[in-house]
Order: C-alpha cells, then sequence, then structure tokens
C-alpha cells in the first residue's frame, strides 16, 4: 500500500526542505503499528500507574501532605501524580522518536527512501515527531482518567493538562531525534537512559525542589523534565502562576530546536 502521497517535486530553497506532507509519514507509522506488540505500548503505561499506586498511595499514607513550590500543601499521592503525568507523556515520546528512529535511520534505511520522494527533511521530521507524540498523548490520557479516578486532580484547570503534555511530548520527540540521527552504535543509545533516569528521580517528580541545596537547585531547574513537572502540577492542582509561561516558553525553544537540527541533519546525511 503506498503511503507516501503524491506532492510538487522539490525544487530548492523551502521547497527542499518543506513539501508540506507530514501527515504521509504519520499514516506510514500507524500502518506499521498494526502489526507491533501492543504489549510493548501497554507497559509504558502501567509503569507510571504502578509508581502512583505504590508511592503515592501506599508510601503516601506514612508521609501525609507535602508542599508544592507555591507553598501549598496537597496530599503525597495528588504531589507526584502529576510528576507521572509529566514523565509519561516523556517516556511514550521519547520510545518513539530514539529507539524507533534509530533503527529506521541506520538499519532499515527508510528515510533514504522518503526523501528520494517528494517529501522533504523537515517532513520527515516532523511526521516522526507528531508520531511520537500520539503515543505521549495516548499514555498522558490513561493516566489522566486513572488521577481522576482516585480524585488527584484537583482543579478544573486539570483538563488543561492534557495540552500541556502534549507540549511536552512534542519538545521530548523533537529533541530525542535530533540526538538520535548522530547516533551510530547501540552502545551509544544507551546513554539515552542514562540521562532519563536521574532526570526522573530529581526533577521534583517524588519529592519537592527544596529538599535540595540551592545550588543543586539550579541544576535541576535546568532540566526539561522539572519544567514539564511544574507546569502540570500547577494546572492539575490549580496553582496557576505567572512562572507557568517561562515553562510553555522552555518547551516552545525546546521544539524550535529539536526540528531544527532534525531536518538539517537528515538533509546532510541523504540530500547533500
Amino acid at each position: 500500500m503506498t503511503v507516501l502521497t503524491e506532492v510538487p517535486v522539490r525544487s530548492g530553497g523551502v521547497r527542499a526542505l518543506w513539501a508540506g506532507n507530514p501527515q504521509a509519514v504519520v499514516q506510514r507509522g500507524l500502518i506499521a503499528a498494526r502489526s507491533s506488540s501492543w504489549a510493548v505500548v501497554l507497559s509504558g503505561f502501567f509503569e507510571p500507574v504502578f509508581y502512583l499506586l505504590s508511592m503515592g498511595i501506599g508510601m503516601g499514607a506514612l508521609i501525609g501532605d507535602v508542599t508544592t513550590s507555591s507553598g501549598v500543601e496537597v496530599s503525597y499521592a495528588a504531589f507526584i501524580a502529576p510528576a507521572l503525568l509529566a514523565t509519561s507523556a516523556m517516556n511514550g515520546a521519547i520510545y518513539d522518536s530514539t529507539w524507533n528512529v534509530f533503527f529506521k535511520l541506520n538499519y532499515g534505511k527508510l528515510y533514504e527512501g522518503m526523501l528520494a520522494t517528494s517529501l522533504g527533511p523537515l517532513d520527515v521530521a516532523l511526521g516522526e515527531i507528531l508520531y511520537a507524540m500520539l503515543r505521549g498523548l495516548l499514555y498522558a490520557t490513561g493516566f489522566m482518567i486513572i488521577m481522576q479516578l482516585l480524585g488527584l486532580n484537583l482543579a478544573w484547570t486539570a483538563i488543561l493538562a492534557i495540552p500541556a503534555v502534549l507540549l511536552i511530548a512534542f519538545g521530548f520527540a523533537s529533541l530525542g531525534m535530533a540526538v538520535t540521527s548522530y547516533m551510530k552504535t547501540f552502545q551509544q543509545m544507551d546513554w539515552i537512559n542514562f540521562v532519563l533516569l536521574p532526570m526522573f528521580l530529581f526533577s521534583a517528580t517524588l519529592f519537592p525542589i527544596t529538599a535540595y541545596p540551592e545550588w543543586i537547585q539550579a541544576i535541576i531547574m535546568a532540566f526539561p523534565l522539572w519544567h514539564g513537572v511544574e507546569l502540570v502540577r500547577g494546572l492539575t492542582t490549580g496553582i496557576l502562576t505567572p512562572d507557568m509561561w517561562w515553562h510553555v516558553l522552555y518547551y516552545v525553544v525546546m521544539v524550535a530546536v529539536g526540528l531544527v537540527f532534525t531536518a538539517k541533519r537528515l538533509r546532510a546525511l541523504f540530500l547533500d
């Protein structure tokens, strides 16, 4: 079945990078997903749920209330649930934009075939990133339902957490694909997990950032996941502050940088 639909041939300039057809790449990904193992997809959803049940509810009974960065006390489960929601979106987006892209780039040679058509590097990059976002959205929506059932969405603004996690997934997918485009071996890909694990543990996910010395807090605030956690936590608890716009801006810049680097890298690999 042909997925890459016909569009005008590139002729230089902007058309050399962009044909306006990233949906063709998304469509191809959805068709390929029909034959993949859904057990792998579901495992990514249940991981944060298990964290929430074991730590949020189990350990939360021992810890009691926790003070957020805005100075408001909430239950421990309500404190870590939005952090796990942001982490769920990150994990879903990262999986598709790193390991899947790595295989297509270095072994499947899929992008060479795509760029042999009228698609440009930006079409391929944006299409793969949008497809990765779908997994992040799937994880986040399912987890959001769990939070609602457990009474952990403390304000009506929690509904805005869905577009927020889409932005988070977009940011991580963009940067993940950009980094993966430089990877050549499976050993190099192990560095991704090496970065993700400490970012999950130390981005104010399981305890407040104020538990650290100030100089460590400054380092943590540079982590992209910390910005996502603070953004989603503010929305699910109803604690809205002007600083939330800085978190949004952080991800907008992250998306732009990821798209630019990925498009340039694909063009350098296959077109120049």
